[in-house]
Order: structure tokens, then C-alpha cells, then sequence
């Protein structure tokens, strides 16, 4: 397969997702980056380790600016994605390990509810 027809077909893949679905794929490339930083840090590569915090900060400003908030959870969202981006500024300039992983697991608790969502929604 050509790239223009990968291309082709990862754009028809994400236009038939659902809604739960692309934030579940977003969530996991945030969770994703997120490791790539702790492991980038870990082999005192910093200069990726700040890439990787840099995107991860990048995909939570995406998923609060797509806030619908006509919804209360909305503003509670909004919140914690706050949190998370200044909790992640101050883990980049001090280099913080621990609490890299600390945001890391809120993020994948948050994604495994969402899932969990996402699967409850689906069987109804």
C-alpha cells in the first residue's frame, strides 16, 4: 500500500469512529506520551523527555478546548486539565520522576472511565 492510500485509510478509519471513540485515542496517545517522557527521562535524554511533556501538553489543550460545556462535568474537566498542564510545566523544569508518574496515573485512570463509559454507552 502507497502512502497516499494509508493515508486514505487512516482518514476513513477516524471519520467512521465514534465521538468515545477518538477521545479513547486520544487519551491513549496522551498516555503514551506521558511514558515516553518518564523512559526519556530515565535515559537522561531531556531534550525528548521535553518533547514528549511538550505534545502531552499539546493533547490535553486539545481536549479542553473541545469541551462541550453545556455539560456540569464539563467545568470539572476543565479543572483537572488545568491541573495536569501545570503539574506537567513544573515537571519539565524540575525534572520531577515522581510526579510524572503521579499525572500519568490520574490521566490513565481518567482514560480507563472513560472507557469504561464508552463500553457502558455502547451496550445500551
Amino acid at each position: 500500500m502507497d502512502m497516499r492510500g494509508y493515508q486514505r485509510y487512516r482518514e476513513e478509519s477516524l471519520n467512521t469512529m465514534t465521538q468515545g471513540e477518538l477521545l479513547l485515542l486520544l487519551y491513549d496517545e496522551l498516555v503514551k506520551r506521558l511514558r515516553q517522557a518518564d523512559l526519556e527521562m530515565g535515559k537522561q535524554n531531556y531534550e525528548n523527555f521535553e518533547k514528549a511533556v511538550d505534545r502531552a501538553v499539546e493533547i490535553i489543550h486539545y481536549l479542553s478546548d473541545t469541551l462541550d460545556h453545556r455539560y456540569p462535568i464539563s467545568g470539572n474537566l476543565s479543572r483537572l486539565y488545568e491541573y495536569f498542564c501545570y503539574e506537567l510545566i513544573r515537571v519539565k523544569a524540575g525534572r520531577n520522576q515522581e510526579e510524572l508518574m503521579r499525572v500519568t496515573r490520574m490521566v490513565s485512570e481518567l482514560r480507563d472511565s472513560f472507557r469504561q463509559a464508552e463500553k457502558t454507552s455502547g451496550e445500551h
